[in-house]
């Protein structure tokens, strides 16, 4: 195996597919002679490859009767509303209670492209985010509906409540995101390989007492936690936020306080297109209202 890239050896080591291989490594479960690798490294003569594979998961997510907010459904898609706390779908600790296994019962069947565990799934939202997503119904819809993300011609607003009370109105991050150097469970703008992102946010309001602000924020691309890491980078993190922020109870708030306020797309079939919203859910507008009273407070 002197000299294949890491991936091909590995896969062919372990008896898996390739893909998966590449997976393992870009997690960070493969380590080379000790150290970081990377898929495309070669394998050395005497290396020392250790692996540590996930936990074996279902084969398939099955249908559970868990109550959805549905904002819009016809016979390729279904819109959502997802609560803070919902995983997408089953992975490593989480086998059932998700949205994919929701959307199983209602729809009976969703788009096979996802694959067993993510049926019918064209984007996600982090467990402890709240707002829109879409899901796909039939696999045309869902190719159409990866391609406009990929093209990043969707359109998405999130609102933010942030620590930190910037000066500017305005402002954006470009900076790149990949796995962070030590902790593989987190992602980082300073990763030796990156992916180009970048983040718009604008401010809606200041709460100087508080010392936070209300965000709307525009992703133009879409990294794994983007707007958490961008944010943080930008001294901003957001409230409530375990991983790149404090954490623990803000102003109320046991969860990041970060919303997917908006999803605006073309429809894959009809070509029309639709913009669907999702207002603060109670949490969110709570806190909100605990910063808001403590700013009018004489």
């Amino acid at each position: 195996m002197s000299g294949q890239r890491l991936d091909q050896a590995l896969a062919q080591l372990a008896g898996v597919p390739r893909a998966q291989a590449q997976r393992w490594i870009e997690a960070g479960r493969v380590a080379v002679n000790g150290g970081s690798a990377r898929p495309s490294q070669r394998v050395a003569v005497g290396a020392e490859i250790a692996v540590d594979p996930p936990d074996v998961v279902p084969l398939a997510a099955l249908p559970e009767s868990i109550p959805l907010v549905i904002l819009h459904e016809d016979a390729d898609l279904i819109v959502i509303d997802k609560p803070a706390g919902l995983v997408v779908h089953p992975a490593p600790g989480h086998p059932g209670g998700t949205l994919v296994n929701a959307l199983l019962h209602h729809c009976r069947d969703l788009a096979g492209i996802g694959g067993v565990l993510r049926p019918g799934i064209v984007h996600r939202l982090d467990r402890g985010t709240s707002g829109v997503l879409v899901a796909a119904k039939r696999d045309a819809a869902h190719t159409a509906l990866a391609a406009q993300f990929h093209d990043h011609s969707i359109e998405r607003v999130y609102v933010a409540l942030v620590r930190g009370v910037p000066r500017a109105d305005s402002g954006h991050v470009e900076r790149a995101i990949g796995r962070h150097p030590t902790d593989r469970k987190r992602m980082s703008v300073s990763a030796r390989r990156g992916r180009a992102a970048e983040t718009h946010w604008r401010v809606n309001r200041r709460f100087g007492k508080s010392g936070v602000a209300f965000l709307e924020v525009r992703p133009a691309s879409g990294r794994t936690h983007q707007i958490r890491v961008h944010l943080t980078s930008a001294g901003m993190p957001i409230v409530g936020d375990p991983v790149y922020g404090r954490g623990g109870d803000a102003f109320g708030l046991r969860r990041p306080a970060l919303h997917a306020a908006v999803l605006g797309f073309t429809h894959p079939t009809s070509g029309e297109r639709l913009r669907f919203e999702a207002p603060l859910p109670p949490d969110f507008e709570d806190a909100l209202a605990v910063v808001a009273l403590r700013e009018d407070s004489v």
